[in-house]
């Protein structure tokens, strides 16, 4: 099959123009966002018929996976910045090798992260949680480690193709990833075709075996499909790929942090639902993985806004920066807006739908209640971080994340979900906290650095 061509497209000159074409490329992207998101829902909601002890275990471990996962993407994300940048300069031939130079990336931050994740047990002992809870979600993790570095591959290969307009072989990979998800975990979790029933084990051994399908399909795809051009510095010498490595480092890692310090927090707050107890850790995570898939439609506006914002500075138009990163942020309200209402309109069935447990049914429909509340900000401060990563300002942004879920929600989560024994209800009410404080500062800061002068990362 004949690879197909590269079109270059003009770029937005108006606000309609620029909704547009932020929706057309958010659209498969929070498709591919969310589908990843729905793996770790279903794998929940799979495991919580297995009863609310597997459910527990399965939480806990997640709680570390997510946030190694994101501290992952995070430092990846570089990808897409410099191959932005790139494309809208119009060197389509370096995009290439600004992929192969991330995928060496992605290996070795698998490794170093499998290797984390195979003390998940001591990790989770030592933020207080019970020896049988440490030790569950201690062997999810260790389930999950060996998925690390495929995942990061899938992501960096989706971060170069959505860099360059096309977000679409990412999509498809990520919606058979959940079909397949499906039967393995009927297989795995519950013991059926003569399997033993390993329950939240089960699930993650699951997704582990699809994350390795996953990376394999898309770079498949990019290796036998994309344009020569785009692929053409995979196999042709990249005379700066040391400064390449460089510079995806300088962009990646402050976005890894800044990630770190964002998922660390939720994760910190998800291990004060531990120590509850089991309930309340159960009905706090099916809160949370509700709002977090939700999420994933402002992380698909975010990557959006991300290569928008990207390719304007590759093109130097100052003005195109500008119009990308406002009109994200109009979008990413309207979204979570309505989305947040609708969740808010029925929290019980929700609840219910995931577990047949009445009291974390009751639990998580709490948290619901409060945790809907702070999708509209969330979506926000996603969307800025966007926007000031298609920049290149990465350092600011880390420090402004770290005093808002550091300096604000952690404490605010503690104080009203333990101290004052609101219970996950008052866990959701400091990340509310948390998040006002992040889209504010983050929206001064957009501000600020979209009138200067346009520089390529």
């Amino acid at each position: 099959m004949p690879p197909a061509p590269i079109h270059r497209t003009r770029p937005p000159t108006n606000w309609t123009e620029q909704a547009l074409a932020t929706a057309r490329l958010a659209g498969p992207v929070i498709v591919a966002r969310a589908g990843m998101l729905v793996l770790a829902m279903v794998d929940t909601v799979m495991t919580g018929r297995a009863g609310a002890e597997q459910l527990a275990y399965f939480g806990a471990g997640m709680a570390v996976q997510i946030a190694l996962l994101l501290f992952g993407i995070g430092s990846l994300m570089g990808t897409g910045i410099l191959v932005a940048q790139a494309y809208g300069a119009g060197e389509h031939e370096r995009c290439g090798g600004i992929w192969r130079v991330a995928l060496g990336h992605a290996v070795v931050l698998g490794l170093l992260m499998g290797l984390l994740s195979l003390a998940g047990e001591s990790f989770l002992g030592w933020f207080g949680l019970r020896p049988d809870l440490a030790r569950g979600g201690g062997e999810v993790l260790v389930m999950l480690s060996w998925s690390m570095p495929p995942i990061l591959v899938y992501v960096a290969t989706a971060a170069f193709l959505e860099a360059m307009g096309r977000p679409k072989p990412g999509m498809v990979v990520m919606l058979l990833a959940n079909l397949v998800n499906v039967g393995l975990n009927w297989l795995l979790i519950y013991g059926h075709a003569g399997l033993p029933a390993l329950g939240a084990n089960g699930a993650a051994l699951a997704t582990a075996i699809v994350r390795w399908m996953m990376a394999a399909a898309l770079v498949g795809y990019c290796l036998r499909l994309l344009p020569v051009r785009a692929t053409a510095g995979v196999f042709l010498p990249l005379p700066d790929w040391r400064d390449m490595g460089v510079r995806l480092r300088r962009l990646g890692l402050p976005l890894g942090v800044a990630q770190s310090l964002e998922s660390t927090a939720f994760m910190t707050v998800a291990i004060f639902a531990g120590r509850i107890g089991e309930q309340a850790m159960a009905g706090y995570q099916i809160a949370i993985n509700l709002i977090s898939m939700i999420f994933m439609c402002a992380i698909g506006v975010s990557a959006a806004t991300a290569v928008q914002v990207g390719q304007a500075v590759g093109r130097g138009d100052r003005r195109g920066v500008h119009l990308a990163g406002w009109t994200g942020v109009g979008l990413v309200l309207l979204v979570m807006a309505g989305l947040g209402l609708m969740v808010g309109l029925a929290t019980g069935p929700v609840a219910a739908f995931y577990t047949p447990d009445r009291e974390v049914q009751a639990i998580a429909a709490a948290a619901l209640a409060v945790g809907v509340l702070f999708l509209v900000f969330d979506g926000a401060q996603a969307v800025l971080m966007g926007a000031a990563r298609g920049t290149g300002d990465v350092l600011v942004p880390l420090l402004l994340q770290g005093f808002a879920f550091w300096g604000c929600a952690v404490p605010a989560a503690w104080l009203f979900g333990l101290a004052q024994g609101l219970g996950p209800s008052g866990l959701m009410l400091g990340l509310f906290v948390g998040v006002v404080v992040s889209s504010l500062t983050l929206a001064w800061r957009f501000r600020t650095v979209s009138q200067r002068a346009v520089r390529r990362s």
